[in-house]
């Protein structure tokens, strides 16, 4: 099966090539039939760029496939942590739960994204974590009650679109939270000295046969919840609110979240699916057989699959990226530019800023085989921060993907590597614990359009964190801002930022963003 998979993977990979080729076929034949006439010269021109910071704000983040949960600490932004709520659903709606029913344990498992490492000789696996920043720095987490009804569609619109719930409501939820934590557990780990931990889960339960059985899974959050709050809410519920998950969802209205910070750790925060999360409840019931009772084990699973927002505290945050994002440069364009997912900030770059210059170019007769924008971090701001893995530069003036997302077909086993030509993955230096560098985002056809089609219009493109690149919608912006009042979907989902070097005459040469452009120009 192996073998079948990595031959797929390389068919894929040069069929993509051999695409790619494709769409170039209009430039690259004409300059193979004249290049031995040695008619053409190949060249590169380097354009200036207008780039500055524009301030995101609240946006919706109902339903993300990726919630981030815990804490991100960063001292060119400051302080982000991550809290979450969600609905609760019957995996099976009216459960048949017989007499004397009394909880052995409740669990609830999310699992981490990880990948398989090593199997060991006695069946133990090594994971290692994907998505996880901070190592093993300890959080503070409770798990609440929910008392917030998250409806389904937005009464302001006559009830014809979904409700939107914004990443600052965190107060909301947090005041409408009912009791004490459910993940109350003695053990530290569960709850005031929480990590997220690459250990294989490692259950054990004993066969028909009488011997103890070790099954194991992959890492994942598993918090011990309180067995008599599930005896109560679940157990000995009124039968006609467990009889469909409308209903359900209504009396239970979900879990809640709540990050706060250790004493003397500065946090963790990891990339979560929560929808693949679940609630199993292992209880014992009376089995009547012929006049004789017996105990018998059964068990109930209550899914994370309703709806969900990821909700962000901003503390601490740093004055001078306040000021910067606030005031940005949109002549000269700003010496930095701080790109922050979750409702942070974000990059407006404005290219060919002159319309002489394009003209010039246009009338040029040039055939454009490449054209790249290199954004460079600013090492010294980041100061070892956690960087994000990809940017993401889509068309701002309509909030859609520009070409060169459209035309690249690369695919990856990591989706989050996938449109790899299009690029805007972190570059870093070499060595394990490698530094990023920069991010380099292809506009090849971007240009050619332009350049190529005179009523084509300029638009102004956005630089944004992305936690995956082929989620390419937008969330709605809770107040608009000069330029949009959406912002792309996958940015929301991740609140790391980088900081880079921008346009400004202060900055570096070699550090200043530019549009880089070969081209072929006849002789």
């Amino acid at each position: 099966m192996y073998n079948n998979s990595f031959a797929k993977r390389t068919l894929l990979f040069f069929i993509s090539i051999f695409f790619l080729y494709s769409c170039d076929k209009e430039y690259n034949s004409i300059g193979a039939d004249l290049l031995g006439q040695n008619n053409f010269d190949f060249l590169q021109y380097t354009s200036d760029v207008v780039a500055y910071n524009q301030k995101v704000g609240p946006v919706d983040a109902i339903n993300l496939s990726v919630n981030s949960l815990g804490i991100a600490t960063n001292s060119s932004f400051g302080k982000t942590i991550s809290h979450f709520a969600t609905q609760v659903n019957l995996s099976t709606v009216s459960p048949s739960i017989g007499a004397n029913a009394v909880i052995d344990s409740v669990y609830l498992s999310v699992p981490y994204f990880s990948t398989l490492k090593t199997t060991n000789a006695n069946g133990s696996k090594t994971y290692e974590l994907d998505s996880i920043y901070g190592g093993q720095a300890p959080i503070k987490l409770s798990v609440f009650e929910s008392g917030f009804f998250m409806r389904d569609l937005d009464p302001s619109t006559n009830f014809q679109t979904p409700q939107p719930f914004f990443t600052d409501q965190n107060s909301t939820f947090d005041n409408a939270k009912i009791g004490s934590r459910l993940n109350n557990s003695s053990d530290a780990s569960q709850n005031d000295a929480f990590v997220f931990s690459p250990k294989e889960i490692v259950q054990k339960s004993i066969a028909t046969d009488g011997k103890e059985v070790l099954n194991r899974s992959v890492p994942a959050m598993r918090l011990r919840l309180n067995s008599n709050f599930f005896t109560s809410k679940i157990l000995n519920a009124p039968a006609a609110k467990l009889a469909a998950n409308d209903v359900f969802k209504e009396y239970f209205r979900g879990l809640y979240f709540k990050v706060e910070t250790v004493p003397g750790s500065e946090g963790s925060l990891a990339m979560m699916n929560f929808k693949a999360g679940r609630i199993t409840i292992n209880y014992k019931e009376d089995l009547v057989t012929n006049g004789v009772t017996t105990r018998v084990s059964k068990s109930l699973d209550l899914n994370l699959t309703g709806n969900s927002v990821n909700l962000f505290e901003d503390t601490n945050t740093v004055a001078s990226y306040l000021n910067t994002v606030n005031n940005p440069n949109t002549t000269e364009g700003d010496d930095n530019l701080y790109i922050k997912g979750g409702q942070g900030s974000m990059a407006v770059i404005n290219l060919f800023n002159s319309a002489a210059e394009l003209n010039r170019i246009r009338t040029s007769g040039w055939l454009i085989n490449e054209a790249n924008l290199i954004f460079h971090i600013d090492a010294n701001k980041m100061n070892g921060s956690e960087e994000p893995n990809r940017l993401y530069l889509y068309d701002l003036t309509h909030n859609i993907p520009i070409a060169d997302f459209n035309l690249d077909p690369t695919s990856s086993p990591d989706v989050k590597k996938s449109k790899f030509i299009f690029g805007g993955l972190l570059t870093k230096q070499e060595g394990a614990n490698g530094r990023g560098l920069s991010y380099k985002v292809r506009v090849t056809n971007q240009i050619r359009n332009l350049i190529k089609h005179s009523d084509s219009t300029n638009v102004k493109l956005g630089l944004v964190v992305t936690e995956n690149i082929a989620e390419p919608t937008f969330s709605k912006l809770r107040s608009a801002n000069a330029f949009t009042s959406k912002f792309p979907k996958a940015a929301v989902m991740n609140p790391l930022g980088t900081v880079l070097y921008g346009t400004s005459s202060r900055v570096p040469a070699d550090k200043r963003l530019k549009l880089q452009i070969y081209y072929t120009k006849p002789n």
